[in-house]
């Protein structure tokens, strides 16, 4: 008799954009790869609030603050309300985890992918409770994690996916043995950036009214744009652009009315990012895990900036390109003058540098979770639920703990700010109780 098809859950949300695509391009692959699993792509947050309870109390759902915020560079103090966000999730703890009960009693998965961060106390308590035996793995989609308690989270019997040596050292640190541990070559990207695309660039630029033969790059700041782009062009008024503003119509419609000396492609949200990379010779942008891994598969230069402004999770992606001399990294977009001028004098030199990183991830993956869920089969008698590194202390996790923890840092949102005001709300209700 044939064995019963797995059900794999690829657990997402849609802040930032990244974390859907990397599950939808894994979706892709397994399919493609004709694995026997039935996959089910989960959005996290229509589990935990199905009724859209926070989008009615604040205006806006939980991934749309965050994607206006990117759209309009308010990341200054994305640290700080991480820590708040980190504390609301601790407050709502119990919460949160039966709410995730409920839908893996109700759905009965094999095998959980967590390809979000923040969550995954949470969701791993709420597996083990109702499916033992079901193997719980978080794949990180930054380059590293931020530690505490945002993809690592120690004391937990699963398995972590690291696209780095770092991420993997950082696994490590928290006590991780190498059987839970999987390195791969880099992050997620989806597969059509690895098919043969065969263009004659010189003619694809003349048909987009571009100069075949000028260095062109590509400027992109996630699926939500950045009004950091107009800084940008303002000050590149001299080099050819390709100009990617994702849903962000307003910044496009701006971008279209500037003049400049240098021919300009502005173009909206689009499906065939991979084609302009492949009509650029170098990339501007935020550091991003998924737009770095993209325009290196393309064998493009980066150029980024990392400051107090960059996001506390993106920051050691600036490092990497520094540690791979993949491109430049500078202090402020200010200066992307004399960064475009130190790529374009060495083009050919950067180019080698990037060819030379071979990012599998895509593949690598699939085949992991099969090696995962073949040992948990071999292994299932064995009882999943229990402290995976018992030699080390484990937080404290009674009420009065969570509470106090919480206080030390739910005060720090903008006081007018409507997710500061439902937070607060919050709090002040669990504190009461």
């Amino acid at each position: 008799m044939a064995a019963a098809m797995k059900s794999i859950d690829l657990v997402y949300f849609n802040a930032g954009g990244g974390h859907r695509s990397a599950a939808v391009a894994l979706d892709t692959m397994i399919r493609e790869m004709a694995l026997p699993w039935t996959v089910r792509r989960v959005n996290l947050f229509e589990v935990l609030d199905p009724n859209d309870v926070f989008g009615k109390t604040t205006g806006l759902k939980p991934e749309q603050y965050y994607n206006a915020r990117l759209a309009r560079g308010w990341t200054l103090g994305l640290g700080q309300e991480l820590k708040v966000l980190q504390a609301l999730i601790r407050l709502s703890h119990k919460s949160l985890t039966s709410q995730l009960q409920r839908h893996w009693q109700r759905t009965q998965p094999d095998l959980v992918v967590s390809l979000v961060p923040n969550f995954n106390r949470a969701m791993y308590q709420a597996l083990g409770a109702v499916r033992p035996n079901a193997p719980y793995v978080t794949i990180l989609t930054d380059f590293a994690d931020s530690p505490p308690h945002f993809w690592i989270e120690p004391h937990q019997a699963q398995h972590l996916i690291c696209g780095t040596a770092k991420a993997a050292a950082q696994a490590r640190a928290a006590g991780y043995d190498e059987a839970h541990i999987h390195e791969t070559s880099g992050m997620i990207i989806r597969p059509d950036f690895y098919q043969p695309f065969n263009l004659e660039r010189r003619a694809e630029r003349a048909k987009l009214q571009l100069d075949p033969d000028r260095p062109t790059g590509i400027v992109m700041f996630g699926g939500h744009g950045s009004k950091v782009m107009r800084s940008i062009v303002k000050r590149l008024d001299d080099t050819q652009l390709i100009l990617v503003c994702g849903h962000n119509s307003a910044l496009a419609d701006e971008l279209r009315t500037m003049s400049a000396r240098a021919p300009r492609v502005v173009i909206g949200f689009s499906s065939q990012i991979r084609y302009f990379m492949q009509l650029s010779d170098f990339f501007i942008g935020k550091p991003g895990p998924g737009s770095i891994s993209e325009a290196v598969q393309q064998h493009l230069p980066v150029i980024v900036v990392r400051n107090a402004w960059t996001m506390p999770q993106e920051r050691y992606n600036a490092d990497w390109v520094q540690e791979h001399s993949a491109g430049i990294v500078l202090d402020s977009f200010k200066a992307i003058g004399r960064g475009v001028s130190s790529i374009t004098s060495r083009l050919d030199d950067y180019r080698a540098n990037v060819a030379r990183i071979q990012n599998r991830a895509i593949f690598e993956i699939p085949t992991m979770l099969d090696g995962i869920l073949r040992l948990s089969d071999a292994d299932s008698g064995r009882r999943r639920l229990h402290p995976a590194f018992p030699g080390r202390p484990v937080p404290a996790s009674d009420p009065g703990s969570i509470r106090a923890a919480a206080e030390r840092t739910w005060t720090a949102l903008p006081p007018k700010s409507a997710l500061g005001s439902a937070i607060r709300r919050r709090a002040r209700r669990h504190h009461r109780g």
